[in-house]
C-alpha cells in the first residue's frame, strides 16, 4: 500500500451500527464479538463454582484464592498485551490470545485436585488481556468526536459476556446432565464449548480484519514512508507512559470500576445461592443481570463521556468520570446492605450502571493520554482493573469477613477513589489540539463524510 492509496481512508467519524462495511465496522463488531468470546470463557467456572467447591471440598480461603488467581495474571499479560499492540498491531496480537487462551479453557476438565484446578483458572485469566486489544484497536478506527463511545460499546458489549457467561454455561452443563452425566463430568464437558468456539474466533480475527484504517501495521511500515517516521518517533512511548502520573490516576480509577465488576462476576452466583438458598440456575440467571447491563450501560458511560468533550473539553471528561465513579461507590454500599431478594437485585442493577458507565467514561480520557503510546496506555491502565480486582479478592477471602462485609468496604474505597480523576489534567495546548481535532472530526460530520483524515497511527 503506498501512501497515496492510504490517504483515501481514515478514522470513522460516526458509528452505524448495523453496518459491516468498511474496515472500521468490521473491525468494530468482529472485536466486540471476540472479547464477548474472552469474557464467556474466562468467568465461564465461576456459575459452576457450587458443583466444583462440592467435588473438590474447597474452603473460602481457597475459593478467594481462585479468584485471585483469575484476575491476577491478567495485570502482568494486559501491560506486555498493551507493549504488543504498539509493536505488531492488534490483528496478529489478539489472534495469538484467542488460539493460545483456548487450550487451558478447553483442558481445565483435567483438574483433579484444588491445586490443579487453581494453575488453569491462572492460565485462563490471560484471555482477559484481550481487552487491551480491543480498546487500542477500536481507538485506531474512530475519530475523537465518537471514540469514547465506540471504545465503550466494543468493551462493554465485551464485557456482557461476563453475564451471559452466568446464564449460558449452567444451561450447557444443565444438557450435559440431561444426556446423562454426572455433576463432576458435566462440569468439564461444558467448558470444552467455549474453549471451542474461542479458537475457531483466534482464525476469524486474522482473517477478516485489519490493524487500522489504511491498512495492516506490516504493510504500512514497508510501503509507507510517512508511518515508518511516525513509527520511529513512538519508540520509548511505553516509559514515556509510564512516567505520566495521569496513567497512574486511571490505573486507580480502572481498578476502582473495573476490578469491582470482574469481581462481581467471580462471585455474584455463589453470593446469592448462599445468601438467598437459591438453586444453581435461578443464582445464574439473577447473576447474569448483573453483567447483561453491559449491553448499554458502558456504552452510556463512553456516550456521556463525548458529549462532555464536546461541550467542554477534556475537563469535561474527567467530570463526568468522577460523578459515574462516586455513584458507584455509592450504589455498591447500598447493594451490600439488602437483604430482602427483590430489592437486592434491584440494588445489584443499580450499582451496575454505575459500575459499568465509569469504565466506558474511563477509556473515553484514554485516547487522549498519549497518542504515541496508546497500546501501553490502555494496557497499563487495563492492568489497573486487575488490580482492583486482586486486592477485592484478598479481602472477600478473609473468613472473618462476610461477603456483604467485604463489599461495604469496597464501595466506600470505590467513593474516595472518585476523587483521584481531578488529578487527570491536561495542559491549556493538550486541551487547544484536541478541540482542534474535535471539531475537525465534528466539521466532517456535517459535511457529510464517514471518515477523518488519516493519522496513520
Amino acid at each position: 500500500m503506498t501512501l497515496l492509496s492510504s490517504l483515501k481512508v481514515g478514522k470513522a467519524t460516526k458509528i452505524k451500527i448495523f453496518s459491516f462495511a468498511g474496515p472500521h465496522m468490521r473491525t468494530f463488531h468482529i472485536t466486540w464479538f471476540a472479547f464477548f468470546l474472552c469474557f464467556v470463557a474466562w468467568f465461564g467456572v465461576a456459575p459452576l463454582m457450587p458443583v466444583i467447591r462440592e467435588e473438590f471440598h474447597l474452603t473460602k480461603a481457597q475459593i478467594g484464592n481462585i479468584i485471585i488467581s483469575s484476575v491476577g495474571i491478567t495485570i502482568f499479560a494486559r501491560l506486555f498485551i498493551g507493549w504488543l499492540c504498539d509493536k505488531i498491531g492488534p490483528r496478529i496480537t489478539y489472534s495469538i490470545i484467542l488460539i493460545l487462551g483456548s487450550l487451558p479453557v478447553m483442558f481445565i476438565g483435567l483438574s483433579n485436585s484444588y491445586e490443579s484446578f487453581l494453575l488453569f483458572r491462572l492460565a485462563i485469566g490471560v484471555i482477559g488481556a484481550s481487552f487491551v486489544v480491543t480498546q487500542f484497536h477500536t481507538s485506531l478506527m474512530f475519530a475523537p468526536n465518537v471514540v469514547g463511545t465506540a471504545n465503550a460499546t466494543t468493551a462493554g458489549w465485551g464485557n456482557m459476556g461476563g453475564g451471559a457467561t452466568q446464564i449460558i454455561m449452567p444451561l450447557i452443563f444443565a444438557g450435559f446432565i440431561s444426556l446423562g452425566y454426572v455433576d463432576t463430568a458435566a462440569w468439564r464437558y461444558a467448558m470444552v464449548v467455549p474453549g471451542v468456539l474461542l479458537f475457531l474466533m483466534g482464525i476469524a480475527y486474522y482473517k477478516f480484519t485489519q490493524d487500522t484504517p489504511e491498512g495492516n501495521m506490516a504493510d504500512l511500515k514497508k510501503n509507507d514512508p510517512a508511518y515508518r517516521m511516525k513509527a520511529a518517533e513512538s519508540k520509548g512511548a511505553f516509559w514515556k507512559a509510564c512516567k505520566d502520573i495521569r496513567v497512574w490516576m486511571l490505573f486507580l480509577i480502572y481498578g476502582a470500576c473495573f476490578g469491582i465488576e470482574i469481581t462481581i462476576d467471580n462471585i455474584a452466583a455463589i453470593y446469592y445461592f448462599d445468601k438467598f438458598k437459591l438453586n444453581l440456575e435461578t443464582a445464574g440467571l439473577i447473576a447474569g443481570l448483573f453483567g447483561m447491563m453491559n449491553i448499554f450501560a458502558r456504552t452510556l458511560g463512553g456516550y456521556f463521556g463525548d458529549k462532555a468533550g464536546i461541550r467542554y473539553g477534556l475537563k469535561g471528561r474527567v467530570i463526568f468520570l468522577a460523578f459515574a465513579l462516586f455513584m458507584e461507590g455509592v450504589a455498591l454500599i447500598l447493594f451490600s446492605q439488602m437483604t430482602v431478594l427483590p430489592i437486592a437485585i434491584a440494588a445489584m442493577l443499580f450499582f451496575s450502571l454505575f459500575v459499568k458507565m465509569s469504565e466506558g467514561a474511563t477509556f473515553s480520557v484514554v485516547p487522549f493520554i498519549n497518542k504515541k503510546a496508546i497500546g501501553s496506555v490502555s494496557g497499563i491502565v487495563g492492568a489497573g482493573g486487575n488490580v482492583g480486582a486482586v486486592l477485592a479478592g484478598f479481602l472477600l477471602k478473609d473468613e472473618s469477613l462476610t461477603y456483604s462485609d467485604a463489599l461495604f468496604i469496597i464501595g466506600c474505597v470505590v467513593t474516595v477513589v472518585s476523587f483521584a480523576s481531578f488529578l487527570v489534567r491536561f495542559t491549556k495546548a493538550h486541551e487547544a489540539e484536541a478541540q482542534q481535532e474535535m471539531n475537525e472530526s465534528l466539521c466532517n460530520v456535517s459535511a457529510g463524510s464517514e471518515t477523518s483524515v488519516p493519522a496513520l497511527v
